[in-house]
C-alpha cells in the first residue's frame, strides 16, 4: 500500500462569547481593525509546506482523520488539544509545536495517542518537554525561514536602529529598568531610531522598517524560534539582543518550575550580532556593537541561509519522518 504525508494544521473554529452568533463577527472585526495577519505557529506549518514544495516532496494537507490509511505519515502541527481531536488510528504521529505551552497541562498526550516525536523549535524548550515525554520522543526541529520574502532591499539605510519590542511579562518594570533607559541612551548619542511593538504591526511594515534601518535591537524575554528576529537576520540586519537565560513566564510556578532556563534568541552566532543581558552589559558592549554594524562585519543572512532556510528545515523534518516511519 502506497504511503502519503500527511500534514495537518487545525484551528480550533471560533466560540460565541458574549452573545449568540458573535463567533462569525468577531474575526471580521478582528481584520477591521488590525488586518490580516498569520499567527507564528500558522507560519510554521506554512512555511514547512513553502519547503516540501521546494524540494518537490508531495503531501496533504488536513486528510480527515478517518481516511487515512495505515501506511500514511501524519505531521500534527498546531495548537491546543483540538488538533488532535477525533484522532483514533494507529499510525504514529510526528507533533508540536504549540500543542501546548508546558508540557505539565497535558501531561498523558504521549500515552493518549500515538506520538512517536514531540517537536520543539530549539533546545533549551525542547528540555521543558523532555521530563514529560521522554528524552527519545523529544526532538529539535527549527522551521524554516522564507529568505525569498525575507531579503534586503535596495532602499537607502535612513534609520540607525530599529527597536523590536516584545517585552510581554512585567511590562511596567521591565520598560522602566531597561526599554527606557536604552531610549534614554540612543537619544543622549544623537542616533536615530524607531520602535515597532510586538502584536502592533503589519508583516509588510515591519519588512519596510527592516529595510531603512542599519540594525535591531531586540528586546525580548524569552524565544523558542523568534520568527521576527530570524527574519530581520534574513534581511541582513544585524541584531543586539537582549538574552537574560531565563524563562520569566508567571505561569512557571504554576508549572512547578521556577527557574527554566531560556534564551530570547536561540538560533544565533557571532555572525548575526551580538547580545547583552542586562542593561549594564547593554552599556559596556552597545558601541562595539554598532561599530561592527558600520565596518559590515556581520553577515546575518549567511548565518540564516546556512541553517535555517525553507529547503534547510524540511530537509530535517523528512530526517525525523523517515527516521520515524523506517
Amino acid at each position: 500500500m502506497k504511503s502519503q504525508l500527511c500534514i495537518y494544521y487545525r484551528e480550533e473554529p471560533e466560540k460565541d462569547r458574549f452573545v449568540k452568533g458573535d463567533r462569525f463577527i468577531r474575526p471580521i472585526i478582528r481584520r477591521l481593525v488590525r488586518g490580516r495577519r498569520t499567527s507564528g505557529i500558522k507560519k510554521v506549518f506554512l512555511n514547512l509546506c513553502k519547503g516540501l514544495d521546494l524540494l518537490k516532496i508531495d503531501y496533504v494537507v488536513n486528510r480527515p482523520f478517518k481516511r487515512l490509511s495505515p501506511a500514511d505519515k501524519v505531521v500534527v502541527l498546531g495548537k491546543g488539544r483540538y488538533a488532535l481531536e477525533g484522532y483514533t488510528n494507529p499510525n504514529l504521529i510526528i507533533a508540536g509545536i504549540s500543542l501546548v505551552t508546558h508540557p505539565s497541562e497535558w501531561p498523558d498526550l504521549c500515552i493518549s495517542y500515538p506520538i512517536a516525536r514531540y517537536l520543539q523549535h530549539s533546545e533549551w524548550a525542547n528540555n521543558v518537554y523532555k521530563p514529560y515525554y521522554g528524552t527519545e520522543r523529544c526532538e529539535t526541529w527549527p522551521a524554516g525561514i522564507d529568505t525569498a520574502q525575507w531579503k534586503p532591499g535596495k532602499g537607502q539605510k535612513e534609520i540607525d536602529f530599529l527597536i523590536y519590542n516584545k517585552i510581554y511579562w512585567d511590562i511596567e518594570t521591565t520598560n522602566k529598568m531597561l526599554r527606557n533607559p536604552i531610549i534614554d541612551y540612543l537619544n543622549k548619542k544623537g542616533y536615530s531610531y524607531t520602535e515597532i511593538k510586538y502584536g502592533n504591526y503589519k508583516e509588510r511594515d515591519y519588512r519596510k522598517l527592516l529595510n531603512k534601518c542599519r540594525a535591531m535591537i531586540f528586546l525580548a524575554g524569552h524565544e523558542s524560534q523568534g520568527f521576527a528576529c530570524c527574519e530581520a537576520m534574513s534581511m541582513n540586519v544585524p541584531v543586539f539582543a537582549w538574552d537574560m537565560g531565563l524563562c520569566m513566564d508567571p505561569a512557571r510556578f504554576k508549572w512547578g518550575h521556577p527557574v527554566i532556563p531560556a534564551s530570547s534568541v536561540p538560533f544565533f552566532n557571532e555572525r548575526c550580532g551580538a547580545k547583552f543581558k542586562d542593561l549594564s552589559s547593554f552599556y559596556h558592549d552597545f558601541e562595539a556593537f554598532r561599530l561592527n554594524v558600520i565596518s559590515g562585519h556581520y553577515s546575518p543572512r549567511d548565518y540564516i541561509l546556512e541553517n535555517l532556510s525553507l529547503k534547510k528545515s524540511a530537509e530535517q523534518m523528512l530526517n525525523i519522518i523517515n527516521t520515524v516511519y523506517q
